[in-house]
């Protein structure tokens, strides 16, 4: 049994690097923290590479065998923690291989620069439990594999492919397809979602928090929708938004 006494060992030094998105492109790779996401990663199957756990762990049935695990003193699963209450296990997965799909066609979710990782993991996750194809975070938008993101998202990324890169060239592919792109703004020439029918190829862009879709992207679309507003509400929050879209939207 390796046990870790102290967080000035060099793994830990070199995993708390890892809170930084530089650190994480440099060496390749991320870190999981809680019982539900390391168990997710195990249920999907992904390549983890070391576990780390407090000693409470080691009767914990589920943790595998032939992963290499390393024992933590709880002091330094806190210094590792980037939560204020720990749950004492991490797990150490690789950055997954950045490749586009093989096929532009069926349902997308494209994120214009959106900033809060809540509003990505809700979205992400809203995505898996609409059965999309996969998730597109374009440039601006907050670090996928962040400690916030990753918590928000609740391995939802490891049910559905996400993707990042730059957006216009995303739809060039995706109208390349024939696949209906969908912006959402409100607008003279926006029309009520209701207005369209559930279908099995599309793409919806949602945009930044504060300043909604870049407006080379706008250009772009086919069509941009609006959510009519019943109450007094100026707006809606954009993860909710696209949550009433996608499950208009999706076939």
């Amino acid at each position: 049994m390796t046990l870790i006494t102290s967080s000035k060992n060099d793994l830990i030094k070199t995993l708390r690097t890892l809170t930084r998105k530089k650190n994480r492109e440099e060496q390749q790779r991320y870190l999981l923290e809680g019982v539900h996401l390391v168990r997710e990663a195990l249920n999907a199957q992904q390549p983890i590479t070391m576990i780390l756990a407090t000693e409470d762990f080691q009767v914990a049935a589920w943790l595998p065998n032939d992963v290499p695990t390393y024992w933590l003193k709880p002091e330094v699963a806190h210094t590792l923690s980037a939560t204020v209450t720990t749950q004492g296990i991490f797990a150490v997965l690789p950055l997954p291989e950045a490749k586009l799909p093989q096929t532009f066609t069926g349902s997308w979710l494209l994120l214009d620069g959106v900033q809060d990782p809540g509003n990505i993991g809700t979205m992400v996750r809203t995505a898996d439990a609409a059965g999309l194809t996969g998730v597109v975070l374009g440039e601006g938008s907050a670090d996928l594999f962040s400690a916030k993101v990753l918590r928000s998202m609740q391995g939802s990324h490891f049910h559905i492919p996400i993707y990042q890169g730059d957006l216009a060239d995303w739809v060039t592919e995706l109208k390349a397809a024939q696949v209906p792109v969908y912006g959402s703004e409100l607008n003279p020439a926006a029309v009520d979602f209701h207005q369209i029918p559930a279908q099995p190829n599309f793409a919806l862009i949602m945009g930044n928090e504060g300043n909604g879709m870049q407006a080379e992207l706008l250009a772009q679309t086919d069509q941009n929708l609006y959510i009519p507003i019943q109450g007094r509400a100026e707006s809606l929050n954009v993860a909710i938004a696209a949550g009433i879209l996608l499950f208009q939207l999706k076939n």
